[in-house]
């Protein structure tokens, strides 16, 4: 594949992006399904019709279902249609909206033949709501042009959460302090869509690190109550020292939906110290 074609496609996934692990996720399996559906729509309508199609995937009507739309680029890196908030960008290469780490994320991600309908993942700013999300996406490369359809991914799996305190647990073992800091600076390492990490103090029984919402710092977290009312501070911290590890569902706001969610909530003891990741399930 030669150099333009394999920026286009790094392009096409930056623009809408994949979650492998969404697939396996029966929350997302309808939006997947209606994303496909159409992408295969627009393919067909492509084919009988060729560039002519540009003008319907890029005005509202059948090319448009809710936040699904329709878009083209070319292996130039110039948007040809869009029947979404980057219409704007039609006429234009765009491929200079790439930063480094995009492309050589993707890069790996080219190697795919035409005809055939791919899919990729990326995290890409929602112009809804203005927030860096996942995005998942179906595509498919004919000839010079890459057709794609792709929907926002809002929540996060239960194994990513796993792995992202797995991922903490370490880091605090090694260097508790250091750790806290980052955290508490929003690193992107433990700050990742709507996952983030806590970490309590088991003597205290104060928060000392969060990943999202550092205005807790320091409050008690013995007494914090879920938006109904539950009780969940004591229920962690009782499990934590009983058994060392624990999980936990109650309600939550999601920092990406900014609403009130149930969340899962795996917690770990490390040292002297409640560490926990959640993540929401609907």
């Amino acid at each position: 594949m030669t150099l333009a074609p394999r920026l286009l496609l790094t392009l096409l996934l930056s623009l809408c992006g994949f979650n492998a692990l969404a697939q396996s996720d029966a929350a997302y399996q309808e939006e997947a399904q209606h994303a496909k559906a159409l992408l295969l729509k627009a393919v067909d309508y492509y084919e009988k019709n060729g560039d002519a199609a540009f003008a319907a995937f890029s005005r509202q009507g059948e090319f448009v279902t809710g936040q699904l739309y329709v878009y083209v680029v070319n292996t130039q890196g110039v948007m040809l249609a869009s029947g979404g908030p980057s219409v704007m960008l039609v006429g234009r290469d765009v491929s200079a909206t790439l930063d480094e780490d995009t492309k050589r994320a993707f890069a790996r991600a080219i190697s795919e033949p035409q005809g055939e309908m791919h899919e990729a993942e990326y995290r890409w700013v929602n112009r809804q709501d203005g927030k860096v999300e996942r995005k998942h996406t179906f595509y498919q490369r004919i000839n010079d042009r890459i057709l794609a359809v792709g929907y926002y991914l809002p929540r996060a799996t239960p194994d990513a959460a796993k792995k992202l305190l797995g991922e903490a647990v370490a880091a605090i073992n090694k260097d508790p302090q250091t750790t806290f800091a980052a955290i508490n600076d929003l690193d992107r390492r433990y700050l990742q869509d709507d996952l983030y990490v806590f970490v309590v103090d088991l003597t205290s029984k104060r928060f000392v690190a969060h990943g999202y919402n550092r205005r807790l710092i320091g409050t008690d977290f013995a007494n914090l109550k879920a938006p109904d009312g539950a009780e969940i501070g004591q229920r962690m911290l009782d499990a934590v020292n009983k058994d060392g590890k624990g999980e936990l569902e109650y309600l939550w706001r999601n920092p990406v939906t900014e609403r009130n969610e149930h969340k899962h909530a795996y917690l770990e003891r490390v040292g002297n110290y409640l560490v926990a990741v959640g993540y929401y399930s609907r």
